[in-house]
């Protein structure tokens, strides 16, 4: 009998699992269409006065979306006589798995997460960082000279920028006292400024440096403008992905805009409080309020992002490597001591 309730202890579990993994399968491209349509195409269209986005369809070009899924699936899927067949074919799969991988451990309530790992935020940076993979994949297998420039100029962009995307997250852990992205949640809800807890403690207030940090070391992480060398259109084509046509680009639509959406989640979540809402301790409402509550500051978050992304220009390969080196890793590195100095004496 003990055996029977284990094993389905174990099936509940296991169950339990599956259907929260099916959920984050199913989130990641609707958020990447989100993010991509609602604020790229349609959100930037009104600030620059770009009316065509904005023109298909009637109300608020709706139709763009559905126009872009057919032309995806109306391309023909090619791959270059010389180049190697198997991890030309399998790059965009690692790209957007290491984004399914990162959407695991993002909590949007209570609990509603697929798992609470006690250092939630250290995996969570780990895998993001798998990206870089599918990205030399991408640019070897090519067998083309401008894939391959734009692969190697994304590793060393993505190596550079890993550490201040580190640093900025090393003050919130000292802060919250846990690597746990639940916990971190926690302990800005239920924190107080100067005895008074009435908007709890949202870690921005004493890490703005860090979530500065954080932003900008994540749009080098997505090689968005102004850190977009590894796909520059006007030197590279369009990089690693130059050899890709059809859904195999859409892949790496899908990592690129998923990752945007994990990032601001992640940043959501360390410096804004997550899921959290001031006032409000009952965790039934919260089940329901929470994941509408982090998508909010998602949106903000990822508002700044892409702002930044349409407001100023590339940079050079040397102002971009400078820029991580010289200026972000030591501004990192002081707010940590700064953060620990009073983190002992308060």
């Amino acid at each position: 009998m003990v055996t029977h309730l284990v094993l389905g202890l174990e099936i509940g579990w296991g169950t339990t699992l599956a259907i929260k993994t099916i959920v984050i399968l199913m989130l990641v491209p609707a958020a990447a269409l989100i993010l991509g349509y609602t604020f790229l195409l349609k959100m930037m269209s009104h600030m620059q006065s770009r009316l065509g986005p904005m023109d298909p369809g009637g109300f608020h070009g709706w139709f763009q979306l559905v126009g872009d899924g057919i032309k995806f699936m109306q391309k023909e899927d090619i791959t270059p006589l010389e180049a190697d067949h198997r991890v030309f074919a399998f790059a965009p799969a690692v790209v957007v798995m290491s984004t399914f991988l990162v959407f695991l451990v993002i909590p949007a309530g209570p609990d509603v997460i697929v798992k609470d790992l006690n250092v939630g935020v250290f995996y969570a940076l780990a895998v993001s960082s798998l990206s870089v993979v599918g990205v030399l994949m991408a640019g070897w297998a090519s067998a083309n000279k401008f894939a391959l420039l734009g692969a190697l100029r994304a590793a060393a962009q993505l190596i550079a920028y890993e550490l201040p995307l580190l640093l900025a997250v090393v003050g919130v852990v000292i802060q919250a006292g846990t690597m746990s992205l639940q916990g971190i949640v926690s302990a800005q809800h239920n924190g107080e400024i100067f005895g008074w807890s009435g908007v709890g403690f949202p870690f921005i207030l004493t890490q703005f440096v860090g979530f500065g940090l954080f932003l900008v070391a994540s749009q080098a992480e997505l090689t968005q403008t102004p850190f977009d060398m590894p796909v520059a259109e006007s030197e590279l084509v369009a990089g690693y992905m130059v050899e890709y046509t059809g859904f195999r680009f859409l892949f790496f639509f899908i990592g690129e805009f998923g990752t945007a959406f994990a990032f601001a989640a992640i940043a959501a979540t360390l410096f804004l409080g997550g899921w959290s809402l001031p006032g409000i301790d009952n965790i039934g409402l919260m089940r329901f309020l929470g994941p509408l509550v982090l998508f909010a500051k998602v949106m903000l978050v990822a508002f700044l992002m892409f702002w930044v992304r349409f407001t100023y220009p590339r940079l050079r390969e040397d102002q971009l490597q400078a820029l991580a080196w010289k200026f972000l890793i030591p501004i990192g590195l002081l707010n940590i001591l700064a953060t620990g100095v009073f983190k002992v004496a308060f």
